[in-house]
């Protein structure tokens, strides 16, 4: 673990997050069978309305450790809302694989010369995403510090 947090550090780990989300949202219109973008379905918008939250928390993160804050309640929330979105990064891993597995399935039909290399990229990209997502996690628990909100007294940094 360690090795990986020498070469994945928080400023990496923060950069790659961005960028992957940011091609995954122009992936998410793309049809792997037709070589096509689709923007007229509403299902193709999921990734990107998701990011969004994926976002907020990267910046959350970044501040709180730049200023040296503690985390405080909203924080927290946003962080179980990127539990949920985690789960659905989880999915779209896994379905891209179950797309990529029906390539033999359509062998009698002309498959677009880009759907083994693109469908290839779009599954790494995913479980790039996954394993960053929990990097993120771990940085925000060592750095910004534990959810401890025992104190009576503990200052809401957000108001």
């Amino acid at each position: 673990m360690k090795f990986i947090l020498n070469i994945f550090t928080l400023k990496l780990t923060l950069v790659l997050s961005a960028i992957v989300l940011g091609m995954l949202i122009v992936f998410s219109f793309y049809g792997a069978y037709t070589s096509k973008f689709y923007f007229f379905k509403p299902g193709n918008y999921i990734i990107p309305i998701l990011s969004v939250g994926h976002f907020i928390f990267l910046y959350v993160l970044r501040f709180k450790i730049r200023e040296g804050e503690m985390t405080d309640p909203q924080m927290r929330n946003l962080e179980y809302v990127l539990y949920g979105i985690f789960l659905v990064y989880v999915y779209k891993a896994f379905e891209s694989i179950y797309v990529l597995s029906t390539y033999s399935d359509y062998g009698n039909h002309a498959l677009p010369g880009t759907f083994l290399p693109i469908g290839i990229l779009i599954t790494f990209l995913y479980f790039l995403l996954i394993g960053l997502s929990l990097l993120l996690f771990k940085y925000r628990k060592d750095l910004v510090g534990a959810y401890k909100f025992d104190d009576l007294n503990h200052i809401d940094s957000w108001e």
